[in-house]
């Protein structure tokens, strides 16, 4: 299952709390991608999902921000 959370125009930390519950509900093997246009959102997430095994990519662009966390396990 591939879902997404639109977090455009909103500032830390809603979008790191919309991932987490967000997250929790995801299998092994799935991924959310969350959705913003603050880069300071992708190192939020980072820090927030360092303790949990998953695996984290970073796109921008035009000054958005897709942020993949797929789950390990």
């Amino acid at each position: 299952m591939e879902s997404s959370i639109d977090c455009v125009g909103e500032i830390c930390p809603v979008p790191v709390v919309k991932a987490k519950i967000q997250y929790k509900k995801l299998k092994p093997g799935e991924s959310l991608t969350v959705i913003t246009d603050h880069s300071c959102t992708s190192q939020g997430l980072k820090d927030a999902f360092n303790k949990y095994n998953c695996h984290i990519t970073v796109e921008e662009d035009g000054g958005i921000w897709h942020i993949r966390i797929k789950k390990l396990d």
